[in-house]
């Protein structure tokens, strides 16, 4: 009878009276089951017994209106080496909180949910971190997936600043790896609490003891604290959706992880929440083609409504003004928008354009005099090669492009400045190119494949390393690697021999204790030796080798010279169509890149030189036209077919007098016209 008398009100009221609604309803049945039992002499049930059911409905309503009570929140980022199964845990973790409506949608969604770059799908790698959040028992779970590899490491470092824990993620036959002893020190510095996840503990040569030991291992190495050394461990297979906290003892869900992440990482820890104290440091960005530029943050003390007036502040910097227009927090795949959060939610907003991350969101109510401090801006490692990006000027250029001008160009390049914090763009001496610096070569390639596929025509020139000056000795130093390359035994001397040509140290050497005659070979090189050395070890060992490079340290420059590869380019001798004819004749000179019928100008490379230094040949040369019989008419030799290369295999070939010319369907090398007239001024 109450409940029948409420609907009209709950129908027609805002969210805050549907939560206080919602509450006395489920008060009045508790109280009428009490009632009930004292009545006809059962026993009454405890608060306990209810207690979860009524949690979840508190929790349920209050999201309603965007504010969810601090201790029922968990922010926690999944930390992992690259393909260690970070994204295949997370689509377990979605596919057992009911975020799919039923098994059709799940399967429609796919694998790897997450991943939803179109180069994440075709690399295989996640490559920008990502938020969701789940509810599971009334706490909800903010989840941001990261990348695992080292180029896309100021991702991590972003994300690291939203979250109150980590899981660390461990693949159960290789232990830790490179990737993971950075991005776990990461999180041991910012002092969270860690759960180490033993992924793929399904696969045959598993052995999580050995893991497991390997982990505690390197925390100890990386001066982890007591609390943080003893760490809880869940074993789990993402594939299959299991999970137990004994190896040998496995459920059939994800339940002891959720129940690990509940229980072992902290809930968002509260200075205050008065709306004056408003502090939301701003980790990302992201568009919207309606509501512009949205920054994206946790609240880390006091509230903020929807349409209040706030401000964008750094310490030391004229801060920007607004008002708050739209008003967003995470749920499930995508976002919701709320009237109002409080400390502990990560949220998305709208209203200035002006956001960048690393500003600190304030209130701006009577001006901002009772305004919080901003917060240190994210402080991300500096980048260690630099490249050079400008306007294609080959004779094949502006034939498919949309956007050629160098207008364009710098304009695109510093709108990716404004949420991938580890990149940076400089103006160089020419009015037409770009330095942009990364963590890495494919930290810069995967950006210029990006701008590719929107409709760019690029000038790449060859990767270079970012020389520093230290400023206690005033010696000039380079970036070094550190490199583990698993390769079976056959292989080993290889590898060895390509490593010490780069002036390669040796670190360490082995057999893996995974019984599958594999060697561990782990270097130190300079970041200059690892420029094009990948397909170098990958041809050496016919595709086996598994290398994993991390950033280890600046040291003094080598005072040697490090060649990048021992034999030339075949160049095209004149502008023209390729041949069949002329290709035969080319092919004998070393293996081609172009096929017949493609066009070439001249100084294009068409191929690799059997031989060091560079060969001009014509493959574009046709066959002379006579009246004259040949005894050898009919014998013809063949096309040998060219060797297709990638972009990222383009920009590990090309030296530093090459480039590397990018249009949305092809990738030409040819020689720097300005290296060439520099050597003819000579």
């Amino acid at each position: 009878s109450f409940a029948a008398s409420m609907l009209p009100l709950f129908a027609s009221g805002d969210s805050k009276t549907k939560y206080t609604i919602t509450m006395a309803l489920w008060k009045a049945a508790f109280a009428a089951l009490s009632l009930f039992a004292a009545v006809e002499g059962f026993t009454t049930p405890t608060v306990s017994r209810v207690s979860q059911p009524l949690r979840m409905a508190e929790t349920l309503a209050e999201s309603e209106l965007g504010t969810i009570a601090t201790e029922n929140i968990r922010n926690i980022a999944v930390i992992a080496h690259v393909d260690h199964g970070k994204t295949t845990l997370v689509d377990a973790l979605l596919r057992q909180t009911n975020v799919f409506r039923d098994t059709a949608q799940a399967d429609e969604a796919g694998e790897r949910v997450m991943d939803s770059e179109d180069q994440e799908r075709e690399r295989g790698i996640t490559i920008l971190a990502k938020n969701l959040a789940v509810m599971r028992d009334g706490v909800k779970i903010n989840i941001m997936d990261t990348p695992g590899h080292a180029d896309f490491g100021g991702e991590v470092e972003r994300v690291l600043n939203m979250c109150d824990g980590v899981l660390l993620v461990v693949d159960s036959v290789e232990g830790p790896k490179p990737q993971t002893r950075f991005v776990l020190d990461k999180a041991l510095r910012q002092d969270m609490q860690v759960v180490v996840v033993v992924n793929k503990i399904d696969r045959p040569a598993a052995r999580p003891d050995y893991v497991v030991d390997k982990v505690f291992d390197l925390m100890m190495e990386l001066g982890a604290s007591d609390k943080q050394i003893d760490f809880t461990t869940v074993f789990a297979s993402g594939l299959n959706g299991i999970s137990g906290m004994d190896p040998n003892d496995m459920q059939e869900d994800m339940k002891p992880l959720f129940d690990a992440i509940r229980d072992c990482v902290d809930a968002p820890t509260v200075k205050s929440t008065e709306p004056e104290a408003l502090q939301c440091l701003i980790s990302n960005i992201d568009y919207d083609n309606f509501k512009g530029k949205m920054g994206i943050g946790l609240i880390t003390a006091g509230t903020i409504k929807a349409g209040q007036p706030i401000a964008l502040a750094r310490p030391d910097t004229p801060k920007k003004t607004g008002r708050l227009s739209s008003l967003f927090i995470f749920d499930n795949l995508g976002k919701r928008e709320v009237e109002a959060a409080s400390a502990g939610e990560i949220i998305m907003f709208s209203g200035l354009d002006n956001v960048e991350i690393g500003d600190t969101l304030i209130t701006n109510e009577g001006g901002g005099a009772n305004a919080a401090e901003p917060l240190p801006p994210i402080a991300v490692e500096l980048p260690t090669v630099r490249m050079t990006l400008g306007v294609n000027r080959s004779p094949l250029a502006g034939r498919e492009g949309k956007f050629l001008t160098s207008r364009m160009i710098r304009d695109r390049l510093f709108k990716e400045t404004d949420r991938n914090v580890a990149l940076q763009v400089e103006e160089t001496d020419s009015a037409d190119k770009y330095a942009v610096s990364g963590r890495g070569q494919l930290h810069l390639t995967v950006l210029i494949e990006t701008m590719r596929r929107e409709g760019f025509e690029l000038e790449v020139g060859p990767p270079v390393v970012i020389y520093k000056e230290n400023e206690e000795t005033g010696e000039i130093e380079e970036p070094f690697e550190k490199v583990e390359v698993r390769v079976p035994e056959e292989y080993s001397g290889s590898v060895i021999d390509l490593f010490n040509t780069r002036n390669g140290e040796l670190q360490d050497m082995g057999l893996d204790d995974g019984g599958e005659s594999m060697s561990v070979i782990q270097y130190l090189i300079p970041t200059r030796g690892m420029l094009g050395l990948r397909s170098e070890l990958l041809t050496a060992t016919r595709g086996t080798a598994i290398i994993d490079a991390v950033f280890d340290s600046y040291r003094p420059k080598l005072k040697v010279d490090i060649k990048s590869r021992d034999k030339g380019s075949l160049l095209a001798f004149e502008d023209g169509v390729t041949t069949s004819f002329g290709m035969e004749n080319a092919q004998d000179r070393g293996k081609l890149f172009v096929g017949p019928q493609e066009d070439v100008y001249k100084g294009m490379i068409v191929g690799i030189h059997q031989r060091p230094g560079d060969l001009a040949v014509n493959v574009c040369k046709t066959k002379a036209l006579t009246n004259m019989r040949s005894a050898t008419k009919g014998i013809t030799v063949g096309i040998t077919a060219p060797i297709d290369m990638s972009m990222d295999a383009c920009v590990e070939y090309i030296a530093s007098d090459e480039i590397l010319e990018v249009t949305p369907s092809k990738f030409r090398m040819a020689k720097n016209p300005d290296m060439d007239q520099k050597r003819k001024k000579k």
